[in-house]
Parts: C-alpha cells; structure tokens; sequence
C-alpha cells in the first residue's frame, strides 16, 4: 500500500495527516500528528446485520498511558474500562460523524482511535476528531465528510486556535467545533459567564480555521483515491405511496395531536399497528416474498410523521402539544423536598423532571483523575442518571451509559462557572440529578434543578443559572426556531442547540444537528433566542429561593479552613502522625493538611471543628512569653514536670516552680494527665519552653483570686 501525507500549519503548528504506514488491513487508517502528540484513526467496515433498523455505528478512543511515559495505576498496570475523558471523546467524535452516513446504510462500520504519543501540550481529542474522518475517506466507506475537529481559546483578550494545555488554564472560555466543508455541525462550550457576542464570535474564530484543516482532509482523500463500496438496497418503488395512503386513511395527522406524551404515543402507535398489520400478512412465507420488511414500513411512517411534524411547525407555526414556536412549557420548583439531604431541588418542565440533591464533603471526598496530560482532584462534580421509568419503558438496568456521562458533563460545565472559589466555600461538592420523567431538554432540567439544589444547601453561587434546549425545523427555503424543545421535536427535529448561563452570560453551549451546517447567522440568532428564554425561567427559579441560604444544613459538615506556615506543618502532623493523631482523638474533628499550609478542619459539629481550629491556630503561633495556658501533665521527672500546653508542644516546669511554697517531690504537686495553668516564663533559643506555675499562683495572690490547685 502506498504512503501518502498531507501536513499544514494550523495555530502555529505543524499538523501532519498520513496513512499507509501502520494498520495498512484496516478499510482505512490515518496518523495525525501535532507536534508531538500522535493519535492512530482507524475505521472498518463488516456487512450488514440482519434483522436491524439501525446504523450499527462505534466509536472507540483511548490514550494508551505509554504515549506519556505512564505507567497505568491499579494492580494489573494496564488501560481497563474507558475514562471519563476518553468516553467524552469518543461522543465528540460520533456525534458530527453519525449524520454524513447515508440513508439506508446498515453495516456495521467501528472507529477506533489510539493516542500513540502525548507530548503534554496538545490534548488528543480534537486530532482523534480530524482523524476519525480522515479514516472514513480513504476508506471505501461511504461517508459524505470530511469533518475537522478544533478547540478554541482566548488568552490575554486574542483568540488561540487548538490553545495548550497551559493556555487553557487561563483562557475564559473553551470552544470545540466540528467543522463540515458546508458548514459548523457540531459544538461543546465552557465559558466565564461571557455575552452572546463572544460566545458567537469564538465560533466563527474556528470555523475559518477549521476549514483549512478539511482542506487538507480533502486532499489525502484525493490523493488515496479509493472508490466507495456500497449499494443502497432494492426497495418497493411503491411503498412510500400506500403507507402514505393508509397513514391518511387512518389520520395519522390528527393521532399526533395531543398535548400529552402519552396520548401522542398511544394514538401514533394505534396508526402503525394498523398500517403494519394492513401491509404484512401474518403468514411469514407470505410476507417474506414482499420486496419490503416491516422495518421498511416503520421507516416509511416514521417518515411520513416527520414530514407532518414539519409541515405543522413551518406552515401552521403550531407544534404537537400546542405551543407557538417561543412558547416554554409550564415551569414548576420546589426546594428542600428532602428532610435529611444537604439541599435538595425538584424542577418540572413540562413532562420533563430532575430530583436534584446536593451533597457537601471534604477535602477527602475530592475525586482524583489520573490523566494522560495531568493528575488532578475534582472538588465539584456532577452525576446524571437517566432510569427507564422516566420515560415509562421497561429496560436493561446495567452501568452508567455514555448519554448519561455527557448529560452529566454538560450540566456541570453549565455550574461550574459560578461556583465559589475554594478559598470561600472549601466544600467539596456533588451534585446528583435523577431524572423523574423525560420528555426532551432533561440535561437543562439538571442545570436548573442543580441551581437550585445548591441555593437550598447554602451553597454560595455567584449567580443563578437555567438552560434552555433551541430546535429547528427546516426545508430548502425557510426554517422556525422552536424554544424549549420535547423528545419528539428533538427526534423528527433537525437541531438540539441547548444553551446555560446566568443573567450575565453564557456558560455552556451544545449544539447537535442532523442536517449537514448551521450558518453564523443563524448561530447568533439561537443564542439571542435562548438568552430571552432563559432570563424567563430564571424569573420562574427565583420564585421558590431568591438567594443561597444563609447556613449549610445542619446535617452537612461543618468545614474551617487556615492557612498556617509550612515550617508548621511537621509540628501539627508530629512524628508518625502523632500529632494529628491526638488533635483528632482530642477534638472529634477530621484534619487535612495541604502541601501549601491550608488546612481544612470538618466535623458534623461546630464546637468540635472550633475547637480543632484553636488547637492548630495556637500549634501555628507558637507559645508566646508572658502567656497564661492551660496544659496539662505529659510527664513526671525528678526534677520537674513536662507539660502540654498546645497540641504537640510541651515546656518544663522545674519543681522549683511548681508551687509558690518548697516541693519535695514533683508527684506531691502532680501526676500525669493532670490540669493546670501555667506562664511561659522563657523560651531560649533552641525553642525550648520553660513554664512557671508558680508565677501564676503569685499573680492570682496579688489580685486576691482563687489560688489555682494542680
């Protein structure tokens, strides 16, 4: 097999496609590479599976851990089940790819990609993109491509195109696109809180760049040459016509006007079970000398209702439950609607609710990610769960899906923005949406109830934030915006733009279509849209909680923090771990310290944490000369007695100054475990404390107070 690469300067660096070299059996492969980050693109295609009503599509992405000369962690040392990241990866590669396969295609075509080399700088994700479709054309699969993937940054107030890892650190917003030579088809958005403006002027930033990258896509393809090896199947010339009849006869139209969900279902699958039952006979020899299947049928009707969906929306400007195009489904919030949770939401919309619970921890709850580029911990997360009842089916209850792992992302990115730094609020914070009942726009529902879960557990956001899910309907020459789109306006629809953010700006963007491009205008026009919407909803949230509770659940742990010197940290700590040991036993509070000198104090009671806090604050400080303590006896010598005034710090008291009168024995005026005050009377220079009772006795003397017995 011949090699051939095509390479171009993309944001200042060299991008390199080439193929030819390494899985030469697969239908296509492609290396991208980035300076020197490498991802292998692989796609295959097999034959088609009987009996199926689906395009059998997969996406697989994973980061080998050598490619950062890593070592995998568990006890086996190798990759196991996908990462969050890479399953994220793996819906930002499919989810562009999924619509450019033609109408009928049914074999099972698998896209694997591997990064090879990671050079720490440039993430994988964006190349995995670009190359997953550079495979599929110099593959003889059909596919109506190529797509290029690239992230988007702002740094100093210029925007960076496919920005490092550094520059994303400080940027204040990230952009993915999916870029087709017709258009954007795709996009992810994480931003600051930023106007509509910025948000659509990023985009357009990285389609221009984009396009240069599918450029060089087309041209590898050009260069291989190879032909596409696919045949759409026979089909009954005829079919499209009686379905269309029977659907008339048996009014279709009106069976999908209903306000409910269920009622809609109900009549819909009335009509196809007639018209099934009128074109499939029962005897299977009989059926099966038909030129169609009852899949063929399906798929005619499920045209035929798509078609009557569009024409309701562009010519009635009506939609199945009756709402005008801009109308929201009635809104409903409750907060605190679970006695023993930290906070707790449940948003309604329409048919659609998410039960939203906040959870409040510590610094030990934080989840630890091991990256290929980095480790880090997560001190916010939130988990989407999507149940079968929610949409009323009976399914296979097995492992998060990966739906539920992008929902749930998107509707962290959404928060995240506003959360309080941890130097203000340093809880760590999980947030869990379970879907009650689904009927389209549940991810925004999260977001919603998540502000609200939040606000309830005293959670101080900088500022409440909805989202909102924008449809389109479309034909050659006219298209309708549809706010607030339901399961079936996202099914037959060609758009789910789903928009997040506070009264100030954006916060998260997601944007999916099922046709080829939206065009710049029509991106801006979305967002306006979506900012009109959600400052409406907002109005609806504040109603049930106008502001964060003013304290955390009583149930919630109490968390302090301080900030002490990290010459003090062996001091608390102690040897072995004596030290913070003993704080913990004596106090009731947990203890973590941090490499910079912060120290977070958590107890479920607040004397217990303020009474760590007092214990770490005078170990931090240090005795002070002159300074009246309460300690108590650590141990017995002939010559004195050695006393705890502060967690881990001990002073003598000689027996000469255990008492305002002679002492023949240090155990006539003590013993072990025993309380008293005492003045630190000098610390020398090697920080050893003396300590004098008797200066205390003196004093109290003087002032004719009680006299202090040991």
């Amino acid at each position: 097999m011949t090699m051939h690469s095509v390479e171009a300067e993309i944001g200042g660096r060299i991008m390199k496609f080439e193929t030819g070299k390494l899985a030469k059996l697969a239908s296509g492969a492609v290396t991208v590479t980035y300076g020197d980050t490498v991802v292998l693109c692989t796609a295959v295609m097999d034959k088609p599976r009987e009996g199926i009503d689906f395009f059998p599509l997969t996406i697989d992405y994973r980061e080998k851990m050598y490619a950062a000369g890593k070592f995998p962690g568990g006890f086996f040392k190798r990759e196991a089940r996908p990462t969050q990241k890479e399953i994220l990866t793996m819906r930002l590669t499919d989810r562009p790819l999924r619509p450019l396969f033609p109408d009928g295609f049914m074999n099972e075509v698998q896209i694997q990609c591997m990064v090879l080399s990671s050079d720490q700088e440039n993430d994988a994700d964006v190349l995995a993109m670009s190359g997953a479709s550079a495979a599929l054309m110099v593959s003889n699969i059909p596919f109506d491509g190529p797509v290029a993937g690239v992230r988007v940054g702002r740094v100093d107030g210029q925007w960076v195109i496919n920005p490092t890892i550094a520059e994303r650190a400080v940027s204040d917003i990230e952009v993915v696109l999916a870029v087709h030579r017709y258009g954007v088809n795709m996009i992810e958005v994480a931003a600051n809180e930023l106007p509509e403006k910025d948000v659509a002027d990023a985009i357009a930033f990285g389609h221009e760049h984009a396009k240069k990258i599918v450029a060089l896509i087309q041209e590898l393809g050009q260069k291989v040459g190879r032909a596409k090896e696919w045949t759409p199947p026979e089909k009954d010339a005829s079919l499209p016509e009686k379905v269309a009849k029977l659907c008339e006869q048996f009014d279709l139209k009106n069976a999908r006007r209903s306000a409910k969900k269920e009622d809609r279902k109900a009549g819909v699958k009335d009509v196809y079970q007639k018209v099934i039952a009128a074109l499939i006979p029962e005897d299977e020899a009989a059926a099966k000398k038909l030129l169609y299947t009852k899949n063929d049928v399906v798929n005619e009707l499920q045209k035929i209702e798509e078609r009557l969906f569009h024409m309701g929306v562009l010519d009635e400007g009506v939609r199945s439950d009756g709402r005008g195009v801009e109308d929201i489904r009635q809104i409903t919030c409750e907060v605190g609607v679970l006695p023993r949770t930290h906070g707790s939401a449940l948003f309604t919309r329409g048919e659609t609710q998410a039960l939203v619970v906040t959870t409040l921890g510590t610094s030990r709850d934080e989840q630890m990610v091991d990256d290929l580029i980095e480790e880090y911990s997560k001190k916010f997360m939130l988990h989407y769960n999507f149940p079968p009842f929610c949409t009323g089916e009976a399914k296979r209850i097995g492992a998060v899906s990966r739906r539920e792992i992008g929902h749930g992302n998107l509707a962290e990115r959404s928060i995240q923005a506003v959360l309080p730094t941890p130097d203000k609020f340093p809880y760590t914070i999980r947030l869990v949406s379970d879907i009650m009942e689904s009927n389209g726009s549940s991810s925004m529902a999260s977001v919603c109830g998540g502000t609200l879960a939040l606000m309830d557990a005293g959670v101080p956001i900088r500022h409440p934030v909805a989202g909102i899910s924008i449809g389109m309907v479309h034909d050659d020459n006219r298209y309708k915006l549809l706010v607030d789109i339901m399961g079936e306006e996202d099914h037959f629809g060609d758009m789910d733009f789903k928009v997040s953010g506070s009264q100030v700006g954006i916060t998260a963007v997601q944007l999916d279509l099922k046709t080829r491009e939206i065009s710049q205008a029509q991106i801006v026009e979305v967002l306006e849209l979506a900012k009109k919407a959600r400052l409406k909803i907002l109005k609806d949230m504040l109603k049930a909680l106008p502001a964060p509770r003013a304290d955390i659940s009583n149930y919630a742990p109490r968390l302090l923090s301080i900030k002490v010197h990290q010459d003090k940290i062996g001091k608390i700590i102690g040897p072995g771990g004596k030290g913070i040991k003993a704080l913990e036993a004596n106090t009731g509070a947990t203890i973590d310290i941090q490499d910079d000198g912060t120290v977070f104090i958590s107890s479920v009671n607040a004397d217990s944490a303020r009474a760590a806090y007092e214990a770490i604050e005078q170990i931090s400080e240090g005795v002070k000369l002159g300074k009246v303590y309460n300690g108590k006896v650590t141990s017995i010598k002939e010559f004195g007695a050695f006393i705890e005034v502060a967690p881990g710090l001990d002073g003598l008291c000689h027996i000469s100054e255990l008492s305002d009168g002679y002492v023949q024995k240090v155990t006539d005026v003590c013993k072990i475990g025993d309380e008293m005050r005492v003045k630190v009377i000098l610390i020398d220079d090697t920080g050893r404390v003396k300590l004098s009772r008797k200066a205390v006795l003196m004093e109290e003397k003087s002032k004719g107070e009680p006299v202090a017995s040991a």
